[in-house]
């Protein structure tokens, strides 16, 4: 994007520079974005290992710019590889910036995202690190949590010096960076995403007929972002999960509440994104309505959520910004337009300067519009007219045959084949007046604006703040929505790994038999009982009871009531899946290698608090071979003492119950 930087011309040319470079990961305009999807520009900052053939370690970073979400993290250890993988699963970023110096190794990216090589040296710790400090204006790192993470400093140092490049150093929504470890929260590889269809069904790539469907009865962009993250990343912590489903039941059992509270929400914009646009300067009059429209539902809102505990919080995080709407609203027309390219977006009475150039406009105004009676009356010339074009400006056109009329003052402007346009000094002035006017109101109105939002900007953080309270309450909302319709229970957690599910449902296939009764089933385990084998017939239902325990974990572990009657959930620290036929032609994997090695990823990295869902083991391959893979699979996840998960094992080789008498 070129835009012009002065009004004098140099050597004959207007003088331009790029003030802006768009990339996938830098998007900004609304038409280009999806509401309810994060737009995420992420970097990779790796160290080679010994052999220098893989990663030994990662840094990660990664940067919403329409929302100021800024976040990285370092990964280590042996899994470093898989762990960024599962976590580029988890962001979906659209651009990913990498070293030029393995761009070429041969990176596997999510689908839909777009790999940009960057120079070397913009990894380099000295140039990342300065760059840091220079962006937030700080002599140490430490406050952020990146003191032991120097390759998080890199990946997120590279982040800044890519959005500098192309941004114009518009950067001033990045105000922290958040750093986090994988360790808080539940990892899901890409092969369970998939499976569990949790955001998308696996076969239309659709958001319907997904968990993420189930769930989001949200009514703002900013809650439907956030339960796509949430749905995206389980929680391990126990507390969190419990202040969730606090929240969740304080709505889920007033409907009147939780009625107010939606209604309420229907009147908010996406407050995070209205902010961003005006702190990088591209937010116009109708952002501003939008925003103050959306504060003046935050009181009610806070008089709604207030009596309930497990909503303090929140109520305490909403500020109504009552100065920034006052200034908004006393400021703006009713119908503001949406861009300030033309005069007329602000209220007579806000700006005396404003007013005065309006009323010699209007007053100029006025004395044109009056001037075609008044000069026929004075000339006799009934047919004289007053006229406008953007060439020549106003005159006053007289025919030919009117000619031994015309007044001396009447100066010749234009000559036309059947008639003469003349120019008179008075005209000339009011002309300069109304031109000149127009001109200036355009100028005091762009000063005021960027007044005005100066001002209102002093409250971004405030501002923000209500707008991610406003967030979680959108979807505590949404969860018990759907919980109160679909007649949902709170899960009761344990840090045992237990797990005792009652008249258990799968939320999705429940929701497409409307009209038919999903019959419900339970699944208990203990510890002895660790591994369930589920056979029967095609269409007996053996895939959807598997996937369906692994559904309601998930749901719980997000903070959800879940479909059962009861349950009692030991959290899982991973969920495994190994489910359906598919090939890796491209990577030179069969549908039989593929299977084998998302089974070794399983076995390797299951410990006795995941939860794990097999179905079909061994098929791809011929009746007895796949029997006696079936067979060691079940006897190594029951016997070894290390592992020993809490499996349900579906499969056609009904053989292999025989196991449960040995």
């Amino acid at each position: 994007v070129i835009e012009q930087v002065g009004s004098e011309p140099v050597g004959g040319l207007t003088p331009r520079e790029v003030s802006r470079v768009i990339t996938p990961g830098t998007v900004m305009e609304p038409g280009m974005l999806s509401d309810t999807r994060h737009n995420y520009l992420l970097a990779l900052a790796p160290e080679p290992d010994r052999q220098g053939g893989g990663w030994a370690a990662v840094g990660l970073a990664y940067v919403d710019i329409t929302t100021g979400e800024f976040a990285a993290t370092q990964l280590d250890g042996e899994g470093a590889t898989l762990t960024v993988v599962e976590e580029l699963a988890r962001l979906e970023p659209r651009e990913v910036l990498l070293p030029a110096a393995w761009s070429e190794r041969g990176v596997t990216l999510p689908a839909g995202a777009h790999l940009t090589p960057v120079p070397d040296y913009r990894f380099e710790q000295g140039f990342a690190r300065q760059m840091l400090l220079d962006h937030f204006q700080v002599s140490t790192l430490d406050g952020f949590g990146l003191h032991e993470a120097p390759l998080a400093v890199r990946a997120s140092g590279a982040i800044l010096a890519y959005l500098q490049d192309t941004q114009r150093g518009a950067l001033a929504q990045l105000t922290a960076i958040r750093t986090y470890t994988t360790s808080h929260f539940m990892t899901l590889d890409s092969a369970t995403r998939r499976n569990l269809e949790l955001t998308e069904t696996i076969r239309e790539g659709s958001k319907r007929g997904s968990l993420l469907d189930v769930l989001d009865r949200t009514v703002t962009p900013m809650g439907g972002r956030l339960l796509r993250t949430w749905i995206g990343q389980p929680l391990l912590d126990r507390a969190r999960l419990e202040a969730r489903l606090d929240a969740v039941e304080a709505l889920a059992g007033s409907g009147t509440a939780r009625a107010a509270v939606r209604e309420k929400l229907r009147h908010v914009s996406d407050l995070e994104r209205l902010v961003n646009r005006l702190l990088v300067g591209r937010a116009g009059p109708r952002d501003l309505q939008a925003l103050a429209a959306s504060l003046r539902a935050v009181p009610a809102l806070k008089d709604v959520i207030a009596p309930a505990e497990a909503l303090g919080s929140l109520a305490d995080a909403l500020d109504s910004c009552e100065d920034c709407a006052d200034l908004i609203e006393r400021a703006l027309v009713d119908d503001a337009p949406a861009t300030l390219s033309a005069p007329g977006a602000f209220r007579p009475g806000y700006s005396p300067e404003l007013d005065q150039v309006m009323a010699s406009s209007r007053n100029a105004k006025d004395w044109v519009a009056n001037l075609e009676e008044t000069e026929r009356q004075r000339t006799g010339i009934k047919s004289l007219k007053v006229g406008y074009n953007k060439v020549f400006g106003y005159y006053l056109e007289v025919s030919r045959a009117n000619a031994e009329k015309v007044p001396d003052d009447y100066i010749r402007k234009q000559t036309l084949v059947n008639a003469e346009r003349y120019i008179t000094p008075d005209l000339k002035e009011y002309e300069s007046l109304i031109l000149n006017a127009d001109e200036r109101l355009l100028e005091i109105e762009q000063r005021l604006f960027r007044e005005m939002c100066d001002q209102v900007l002093a409250r971004s953080e405030a501002l923000l703040r209500t707008a991610r309270a406003l967030a979680h309450l959108d979807v505590f909302a949404s969860l018990a929505e759907v919980a109160a319709r679909e007649n949902y229970t709170r899960p009761q957690l344990s840090d045992d790994d237990v797990l005792d599910i009652r008249d258990g449902r799968h939320p999705v296939v429940e929701r497409t038999l409307r009209g038919e009764r999903f019959v419900p089933n339970d699944t208990h385990f203990d510890d002895k009982e660790r591994l369930h084998i589920i056979t029967g017939p095609n269409m007996a239902g053996k895939s959807t009871i598997i996937r369906q325990v692994a559904l309601v974990v998930l749901m719980a572990q997000i903070g959800s009531f879940v479909p059962a009657r009861e349950a009692t959930i030991g959290l899982a620290d991973r969920i495994f899946t190994r489910i359906g036929a598919q090939d890796e032609i491209h990577a030179g994997q069969s549908t039989f290698m593929v299977e084998m090695v998302e089974l070794a990823l399983i076995l390797t990295h299951a410990t006795s608090r995941s939860l794990i869902i097999l179905d079909e083991i061994g098929r791809g391959t011929s009746t007895y071979d796949g029997m006696a893979i079936a067979r060691a699979v079940v006897e190594h996840i029951h016997n070894n003492p290390r592992l020993r998960a809490r499996t349900l094992f579906a499969t056609h080789y009904h053989e292999l119950t025989e196991l449960a008498n040995i």
